[in-house]
């Protein structure tokens, strides 16, 4: 009883602070809406999502904060403005197919005023209840110092997964990239460890190995995973990349993609087969549609002057790399491919298309746009696109991109969410950014991931990276994952 008295004295003090803050009963209205960290006013939310936890900008000594639908209200005092979880899982609950209301309250001066009220609307559709994503320092020179995380989105619960240093040391460092997960399954995932230690950790309902799955017709072991929908069949693409750092042009770095090709591993037989090996294509970012028939990828057409693979003359014509989207039909029982077709000509726009990622449904295609290049990331004017399959109508996805980078994204299991990461804070640290979809494609104002802190994300001097969704969260330890790269890899 002693040593839960601390928190229980600690939860009873932050309640009695939320009961205390009241309404001022005098103030001035202002004509503008509060300046509030996160932006937060007027994004569409899943009930179930945590707390939109956000600090005033505005110079004040108090604040108080009205939430607000039909007979429910929650009223929080503070600077920062973080309403009770329980309390707010109760506001959401009102508020599904709602609005809630969000009146700011400041006092500077003895002086109370009030911002214009906002507008958070509550979505009946809910959103997988974690999130998975790497972190890693923006300018990839410390990357060792790296891990993937869990993060619970109901609440603020987040836990490391798989810790890079645990198998790095001074005379042998790794790596670790990519992770992906059948059909937002934890139990069936997949990651890659480059270096000490290299192979592809394979997690299969409670058995996980390590692989070796490089072999001498490969550029490299598997980089970018597509795990089949059904089958215990991974897509990979595998790359011979290279990174440049600018110092002047605006996008700081650059990752080319020298040479790649797409390749089958079949977990069962450990089998690695080629899908894709065109002499002069580069291709990249695999993708299954939701009923596992067809495979889309993001390909390249470019030919070395010096008739074979040049890293000094792709760097000097990085800007002429433009990458289109195809797909090729996949027979499940055969597992054979078929001829690939284009989906979208990109180049003839002068634009290039990559990270093709399709709704569950299949309906929607998501992509990344920019002017040229791989890696969009690092590039200002990369945005999300959406195309219609059933029209083949492509656009951009104004409402969730901004003037700086918006890059890795994936699909909810329902497919009503997006969750994405962007630069537009800063344009150095990617943040993970929401938006929802409806059914008809229509997508709504994105919110950034909340946290318990909401100057979390101006502190964090990490990225997140490669953000995916799960239906819940990975058991395995972070020593237990680092037994299994310690192992030796199966060939």
């Amino acid at each position: 009883m002693k040593k839960r008295l601390p928190l229980l004295l600690i939860a009873i003090l932050s309640l009695m602070a939320c009961q205390q803050a009241q309404v001022p009963a005098n103030y001035q209205q202002v004509k503008k809406e509060a300046p509030i960290y996160p932006d937060y006013a007027g994004v569409t939310i899943p009930v179930n999502i945590a707390p939109l936890n956000f600090e005033l900008l505005a110079p004040a000594d108090e604040a108080v904060t009205r939430f607000t639908v039909k007979d429910h209200e929650l009223v929080c005092g503070g600077l920062k403005v973080r309403p009770d979880l329980d309390e707010w899982k109760e506001l959401t609950a009102a508020a599904i197919g709602d609005s809630i209301c969000v009146e700011v309250f400041a006092e500077k001066d003895g002086q109370w005023v009030r911002f214009n009220p906002y507008f958070i609307h509550v979505s009946p559709d809910s959103i997988d209840s974690y999130l998975s994503y790497r972190m890693i320092s923006p300018s990839y020179v410390s990357y060792e110092e790296l891990t993937i995380n869990q993060r619970c989105l109901e609440n603020f619960d987040e836990q490391v997964v798989v810790d890079n240093m645990l198998c790095s040391t001074e005379a042998g460092g790794q790596c670790i990239n990519c992770h992906n997960f059948q059909q937002w399954n934890p139990e069936r995932m997949q990651f890659h460890a480059r270096h000490a230690h290299g192979g592809t950790v394979i997690i299969y309902d409670g058995q996980a190995e390590k692989v070796d799955m490089m072999n001498e017709t490969m550029l490299s072991p598997g980089v970018y995973p597509a795990w089949h929908p059904q089958l215990k069949l991974i897509a990979y693409s595998t790359n011979k990349t290279l990174q440049t750092f600018h110092t002047v042009d605006r996008n700081k770095i650059e990752v080319i993609d020298a040479e790649s090709d797409l390749v089958l591993y079949d977990i069962d037989s450990h089998q690695v087969t080629t899908i894709e090996q065109q002499p002069n294509e580069l291709e990249t970012f695999p993708c299954w549609s939701p009923d596992g028939r067809w495979l889309y990828f993001s390909s390249a057409h470019f030919e070395y002057a010096s008739d074979s693979v040049d890293l000094a003359e792709i760097t000097l014509r990085a800007q002429d790399v433009k990458y289109n989207l195809y797909r090729k039909p996949f027979n499940t029982d055969t597992r054979q491919f078929g001829p690939r077709e284009l989906v979208l000509a990109a180049d003839s726009m002068g634009l290039s298309a990559t990270l093709p990622r399709l709704s569950p449904d299949g309906h929607w295609l998501l992509f990344s746009m920019g002017q040229w290049g791989t890696f969009h990331i690092w590039h200002r004017d990369a945005d999300l696109w959406l195309m219609d399959l059933s029209t083949s109508d492509y656009h951009p996805v104004e409402e969730l991109n901004s003037p700086l980078a918006e890059g890795y994204h994936s699909w909810s299991s329902n497919g009503r969410w997006i969750v994405f990461s962007s630069r537009r804070n800063d344009g150095v640290f990617t943040r993970p950014f929401i938006g929802h979809i409806d059914s008809e494609g229509r997508a709504s104002k994105p919110f950034e991931l909340p946290t318990k802190d909401p100057d979390c994300h101006r502190q964090l001097m990490k990225s997140y990276n490669v953000p995916e969704l799960m239906r819940g969260p990975v058991t395995l330890t972070p020593q237990q994952m680092a037994d299994i790269l310690k192992g030796e890899a199966k060939k």
